[in-house]
């Protein structure tokens, strides 16, 4: 188990205030060092469709068509 495997298991047991308290001291850490804290990155959609796409089980049903899913209804339009 690499170091941050074993910080993030502990941190995980912690409870959610110990765990609060243990992300302010990593903040503090960065901020006196100067390392910067890691990009989070904004979701990305059409990866999210990739890797979804496919995962349905084999019992997902494959015969649904426009009959079975009723009419559509009107809507106002927002003008």
């Amino acid at each position: 188990m690499t170091l941050p495997e074993t910080i993030y298991a502990h941190a995980r047991a912690l409870p959610a205030d110990l765990q609060r308290e243990a992300l302010d001291f990593i903040e503090y850490l960065e901020r006196r060092y100067g390392v910067a804290p890691p990009a989070t990155r904004a979701p990305d959609t059409a990866a999210f469709i990739a890797r979804l796409a496919g995962s349905l089980s084999d019992d997902f049903p494959d015969d649904i068509d426009d009959v079975g899913l009723g009419p559509d209804a009107a809507r106002e339009t927002l003008e």
